[in-house]
C-alpha cells in the first residue's frame, strides 16, 4: 500500500494511509498490540478493503 500511495495518492482505497500505518504496528511487534484490536482489524476492515480492491479490478 505504501508503495501504490507514493504512485497514486489518489487511490480509491478508504483509510489507505491508516492500512500502513497498521502494518508498521503489526510488523515490528509493539508491545502494545492487543489481539482484541487484531482481530477487529480482521473483522471490521478487512471485508471492506477487499470489496475496495474487487471493484477497482472490474
Amino acid at each position: 500500500m505504501n508503495r501504490i500511495l507514493k504512485e497514486h495518492p489518489d487511490i480509491p482505497i478508504t483509510n489507505a494511509r491508516k492500512i500502513v500505518d497498521a502494518r508498521n504496528y503489526i510488523i515490528h511487534g509493539y508491545d502494545s498490540l492487543s489481539v482484541d484490536i487484531l482481530w477487529s482489524i480482521v473483522i471490521n476492515h478487512l471485508p471492506k478493503l477487499k470489496q475496495e480492491v474487487e471493484e477497482m479490478e472490474r
